[in-house]
């Protein structure tokens, strides 16, 4: 044997460990919020396509919704177009859209598509926009100096309704749906979307059994630093109500609550820094985050 005995035993163990998640989830759907460091890192992207790869291979359905943050704001300085942000959404006006459909709807989605696809798998990349998939309108926001006055974000859209026919489809013929978060209002006009936003109903309206949301983080911690994980919908609205959970991971827990709330099985928010992150989360018993279910 070229492998040791124990190097042998550790490695069939680990099999072994998988296999018991592999049977529970044969032929649920996974839908994977796609960002941050694990879609800036090389290692990180090819580790992640290789994982996607490898849930379909072994029976899993995952859909993919993906961000693209920092490749917008490169282009947006190439042409000389400083990005605003207001409440952590970026002010879109019709320039700054046509450069999002670009980046999120061109460079990136295809990037995905191609690295899933060189390693075997059959990745499609969409908009919302195809097929009228996802529907949107104008996000307005409360403003929180000027007497909860609205805000308009420009071509910055929330989900209206969400077509699940395609996606459906794809997967009927095994292939893997890459999504960018770029929705289409009654005029026919094109929203930019929080890929969040969009992953979470998603979710919802394919009732899957897992959404995951990859992050920067390693997950819900506690006032010591010590990582949360098996939370009931009550203990997250528990936490978020003492303050445990703050700032920028409110929003993102909201959107894994929600989605638990309306059917959903279990959300997960995992640290996407974590080379092969989705396998140790969904194959594993320990997993690499934290793990949000119903009350039920």
């Amino acid at each position: 044997m070229s492998i040791s005995p124990v190097s042998a035993k550790e490695t069939a163990a680990i099999l072994s460990e998988a296999l018991p998640y592999i049977r529970r989830f044969q032929d649920k759907t996974i839908v994977i919020k796609y960002g941050g460091n694990a879609m800036t890192e090389e290692h990180l992207k090819h580790g992640f396509a290789k994982d996607v790869v490898l849930l379909k291979l072994v029976g899993l359905n995952p859909v993919v919704v993906h961000g693209g943050g920092p490749q917008i704001n490169d282009l947006l300085k190439r042409v000389g177009k400083q990005g605003e942000f207001i409440q952590g959404m970026r002010v879109t006006d019709e320039e700054t859209m046509d450069i999002v459909e670009m980046v999120l709807g061109g460079q990136v989605n295809k990037e995905i598509v191609n690295l899933i696809n060189q390693y075997g798998g059959k990745a499609v990349g969409l908009t919302g926009t195809d097929g009228g998939m996802i529907r949107a309108k104008k996000l307005l926001v409360k403003s929180k100096e000027a007497n909860q006055a609205l805000i308009d974000l420009g071509l910055v859209g929330e989900v209206t309704r969400i077509d699940p026919a395609l996606v459906t489809l794809l997967d009927t013929q095994d292939f893997i749906p890459v999504i960018a978060p770029i929705g289409v209002g009654e005029l026919g006009e094109a929203f930019n979307i929080n890929a969040d936003l969009v992953a979470g109903k998603l979710a919802e309206t394919l009732k899957a059994e897992k959404l995951i949301l990859m992050t920067n983080t390693t997950g819900v911690l506690d006032k010591e630093g010590k990582l949360l994980t098996g939370l009931t919908a009550a203990q997250v609205d528990a936490l978020i109500e003492d303050g445990t959970i703050s700032g920028g991971m409110i929003p993102k827990i909201s959107m894994a609550l929600e989605a638990v709330k309306n059917g959903v099985k279990t959300s997960h928010i995992i640290d996407g820094r974590v080379e092969h992150a989705l396998l140790l989360e969904i194959l594993t018993d320990e997993g690499v985050g934290t793990l949000i279910r119903s009350n039920i």
